[in-house]
């Protein structure tokens, strides 16, 4: 059993939150790789690819940043 497992198991509010987001963040790499993939396929078109990249781009750097700004709270 996984950390993140055990911890859901506890139902510890933070081993929840995270074992959700590392499932929320996987899955947006899963959905723009096999969109990068259907496009090098010729099964997207260029103008659908950029708009997924787009949105993993724009979510990631939204996980990054609130990522950030917590660890910037814990150091005050």
């Amino acid at each position: 059993m996984s950390e993140a497992e055990k911890k859901i198991e506890k139902k510890d509010p933070k081993g929840l939150l995270d074992g959700l987001l590392s499932k929320v963040i996987s899955r947006k790499l899963l959905v723009w790789g096999t969109a990068t993939v259907a496009l090098f396929m010729e099964v997207v078109p260029s103008s659908d690819w950029v708009a997924i990249a787009l949105v993993y781009i724009g979510s990631q750097g939204a996980v990054d940043l609130a990522v950030a700004w917590k660890k910037a709270g814990k150091e005050e």
